[in-house]
Parts: structure tokens; C-alpha cells; sequence
């Protein structure tokens, strides 16, 4: 997605909620699809968020220690205080998914019939 994700999940609650597996399901009539397509948007959010991380902590990157590095790394570890407050990629690829903003197709498997 081209849309930066930290904006979309400022307001999300970190929690883990309880939710209605029928109506979890009722797009894909199927749990276990449901759950993959799930699963599969998180392991992108997660690598999405662990990239954008460590390409901003690579910004702090010096080769000497110096009072001003001290203060860099102050900045730091207010980054990953951040990124450590944002809801689990697992809660935000479920509420993708609950307001319909996942696209996913299920293909039928390919069945080799032998003559």
C-alpha cells in the first residue's frame, strides 16, 4: 500500500477486541480463508513497519561517540518508543479487513485430469 500506515493507525485501539466470527467470515463464507487473508496483510504490515524502522534508525547511524550522539540517541529511542506503541500488524490487518479495505481473490486449485 502507498498510504503510510502509521497515519491510518494513530487512532486504532491497540487492544485486542472479541469479534463475531460469522460476521468476521461473512465475505469469504470460509474462516480459515478469512484468517489467511488476514495473516498475509499482517506479515506485510510487520515488514512494512520493521523496514520503515529500521531505515529511520539508519538516518542515526555514526562511526564516532560523541556528546552529540548521546542526544541522536535520545532521538532514537523515542522512534522506537513509537513504533512500540502502534497496534500489533495483526489488529490493523483485521480492521483492514473488517471495513473492507483488503482486496484479495480466491482462485479455485488447478485439477489435472489424466486421460
Amino acid at each position: 500500500m502507498t498510504t503510510d500506515i502509521k497515519s491510518k493507525v494513530q487512532n486504532l485501539d491497540p487492544n485486542i477486541k472479541a469479534r463475531d466470527i460469522k460476521g468476521l467470515c461473512s465475505e469469504t463464507n470460509n474462516i480459515y480463508e478469512t484468517i489467511s487473508v488476514i495473516a498475509n496483510r499482517a506479515e506485510q504490515i510487520a515488514a512494512e513497519l520493521k523496514d520503515e524502522l529500521h531505515n529511520k534508525l539508519d538516518e542515526f547511524a555514526s562511526t564516532s561517540e560523541t556528546i552529540e550522539e548521546i542526544l541522536e540517541n535520545k532521538e532514537q529511542i523515542e522512534i522506537s518508543k513509537f513504533y512500540e506503541r502502534l497496534p500489533n500488524p495483526s489488529i490493523i490487518a483485521t480492521e483492514e479487513f473488517v471495513k473492507g479495505n483488503l482486496e484479495h481473490e480466491y482462485t479455485e486449485p488447478k485439477v489435472h485430469i489424466e486421460e
